[in-house]
């Protein structure tokens, strides 16, 4: 089943119970998912890695709008932020803990033999193709440089 299958079932179950928040995250991901398939180029229908860009891109809105929200002291647009982000939450993959990032991190730095800082770029280019859609492209960093530094 399609993510666009999926969000469309889902939809149908937030109009019948009258889920004003989780219709309006399952329209927004509606919304980029037609949006993505007619851009330019695109196929007509959407790879896999294709949709987690996508949702992982409207989870990154999501949060840096909550967080904006939160430092200007309005909650009732923080909720709905906060609303969106747990139903598109629900289509994304389980997101790995800090402790299984940096297992990961430490097996590619041995298998690349980075030794510092200056090798951050080969790190940084080879995990984030690895946990794609896993961990948040900051929290790698962060880790990565850690490891390195």
């Amino acid at each position: 089943m399609s993510l666009e299958e999926k969000v469309m079932a889902q939809m149908k179950d937030a109009m019948k119970a009258k889920n004003e928040p989780g219709l309006r995250a399952l329209r927004a991901i509606k919304a980029e998912i037609i949006k993505a398939k007619t851009e330019p180029g695109a196929n007509k229908e959407l790879d896999e890695a294709t949709e987690m860009k996508m949702l992982q891109k409207m989870m990154k809105q999501r949060k840096d709008s909550f967080e904006i929200f939160e430092q200007q002291n309005r909650p009732d647009l923080a909720q709905k932020e906060r609303e969106e982000m747990e139903i598109i939450e629900k289509f994304l993959p389980q997101q790995m803990s800090e402790a299984e990032i940096t297992e990961v991190l430490r097996k590619i730095i041995a298998d690349l033999g980075a030794a510092g800082p200056s090798d951050i770029g080969k790190l940084m280019g080879a995990a984030t193709k690895q946990l794609a859609g896993k961990a948040d492209g900051k929290l790698i960093n962060t880790l990565a440089k850690n490891l390195l530094g």
